[in-house]
């Protein structure tokens, strides 16, 4: 599996339909689940929580808990549904992960980690990797981050993606803990120089396909294997439609936002079949028009107007031609100066 580029498993944001979009953007990148709590996966509705459309592929399931038994179960459990990877959630840093022991707290628990790895390995046939922080709290992280890899890498886990924060768990609420504390993108290098047999994916703080390119720059002579997107890849999409040929070498032309709706269409007019409400998918696409006219009537369009009474495509539809007007103002202005 190419990790080059990948985004972020983010809570209410990297849903199923999320994640279609982002596909017709890109077919190269590896998309992420939202954080999945191993006991919901047992117990709960499994369809809702990991039902995904083929079209996602290549996408990872990742799961938060610290109970092995009840982590290789959701990891067999993952992989009957197609996912093509599993992942543990060693970094979110919320009051609710805390009180469940897993996620960032984990950090302090390198054993505990390699324990829950080690039967996940074990349960799957497909890549078992780890997502962490690079320290919690008082902790040294040139210290901690080797604990818990080095850890992990003793039970045979190969791919790490590591978020190059500590999480502080007292004093800062998850949203500040993603700004606040700084980012150490050198110490993160240095886990790859010093373990070049492992693979290592640099998340946090990546603003552009641009930044992306440079993380990945071997000049020092560290070829970190991976860049992971969070907010940028969400709140500006557009810049996926570059993804596939800049960091994957793809020969394929570029998709343009308006290329990018034609494909999500079918992917919409299913889920509206099905009864999916026009909002839950449209939400996604926001930020597809940034910094371009006509954007802000895009926006507003998709959220006023998709909340009526069956809503469906023609209201995409109303949102495209509103940008598609502004965009032909603005360049009858610039003709006639």
């Amino acid at each position: 599996m190419n990790r080059r580029l990948s985004i972020a498993p983010m809570m209410d944001w990297t849903d199923r339909h999320c994640r279609a979009f982002h596909r017709a953007l890109t077919a190269e990148t590896l998309l992420y689940t939202e954080m999945v709590t191993a006991p919901a996966v047992v117990h709960g509705d499994r369809d809702r929580l990991l039902g995904f459309d083929a079209v996602e592929h290549p996408v990872a399931l990742q799961l938060g808990g610290s109970d092995p038994v009840q982590l290789a179960e959701a990891a067999r459990i993952g992989e009957a549904f197609g996912y093509d990877e599993i992942n543990l959630n060693v970094g979110c840093p919320s009051d609710r992960v805390q009180s469940g022991r897993f996620g960032a707290c984990l950090m302090r628990e390198p054993g505990l980690v390699a324990d829950c790895m080690a039967a996940i390995r074990e349960a799957v046939s497909v890549p078992a990797t780890v997502k962490c922080r690079i320290g919690v709290d008082d902790q040294d992280p040139q210290v901690s981050l080797f604990a818990t890899v080095d850890a992990c890498a003793a039970v045979g886990i190969e791919v790490f993606i590591v978020h190059a924060r500590m999480a502080w768990l007292k004093g800062l609420s998850p949203k500040e803990n993603r700004d606040v504390p700084p980012l150490d993108y050198g110490l993160v290098r240095r886990l790859k120089r010093e373990r070049p047999h492992l693979s290592v994916t640099l998340n946090g703080g990546v603003a552009s396909l641009d930044e992306a390119e440079a993380h990945l720059d071997d000049s020092d002579g560290v070829r970190l294997d991976g860049v992971m997107l969070g907010r940028a890849a969400y709140h500006e999409p557009a810049i996926l439609g570059q993804a596939d040929r800049r960091l994957f070498g793809a020969a394929t032309p570029d998709v343009d936002a308006y290329q990018a709706i034609d494909r999500y269409r079918p992917y919409m007019a299913a889920r509206l079949a099905e009864g999916v409400h026009l909002p839950a998918m449209t939400r996604h696409m926001l930020g597809l028009m940034h910094g371009r006219p006509g954007a802000r009537a895009f926006r507003r369009i998709l959220t006023v107007e998709s909340i009526g009474p069956g809503a469906g495509l023609e209201v995409v539809d109303r949102a495209v031609d509103a940008v598609r007007e502004a965009e032909a103002r603005h360049e009858l202005r610039g003709e006639a100066a």
